[in-house]
């Protein structure tokens, strides 16, 4: 699992300037006593989630990450892909579980599909195996 991403979709810039703002606005409150540190706590957790949130998009699977922990789905269980109406997409599997994709929406999606069509396909252990043979 070591390969690169063919693409990675993030959430808009415009959060983590969002979250250097409120931090830099709120150490003036923090300075005026220690019982108010750790209001600085909040802007730099959604620092932290604007960072790390979104969708990596390889050739076998997508990796949906948040702020804490994530999940990895081969594209052999997902069944449709499709946006809700507020443009965001969630991914329907084969379990009848839904994921929504961070960073993916209805906008961006045909650049997603077309990154998937595109890629390399990874080569597993056992089509090494057969090729040698």
């Amino acid at each position: 699992m070591s390969q690169r991403p063919v693409l990675r979709v993030r959430k808009s810039g415009t959060a983590l300037v969002a979250a250097v703002i409120a931090f830099v606005s709120a150490v003036p409150l923090a300075g005026a006593s220690w019982a108010l540190t750790p209001v600085l706590l909040i802007p730099i957790a959604v620092f932290a989630w604007a960072w790390r949130a979104g969708t990596d998009v390889y050739s076998d699977r997508l990796r949906v990450r948040a702020l804490f922990g994530g999940n990895v789905v081969p594209w052999s269980r997902v069944v449709e892909l499709a946006p809700d109406q507020r443009g965001r997409v969630s991914a329907l599997l084969d379990n009848g579980n839904v994921i929504r994709l961070t960073g993916i929406t209805r906008e961006n999606l045909p650049v997603v599909l077309e990154a998937v069509d595109n890629a390399p396909v990874a080569e597993t252990a056992e089509d090494a195996a057969g090729a040698e043979s």
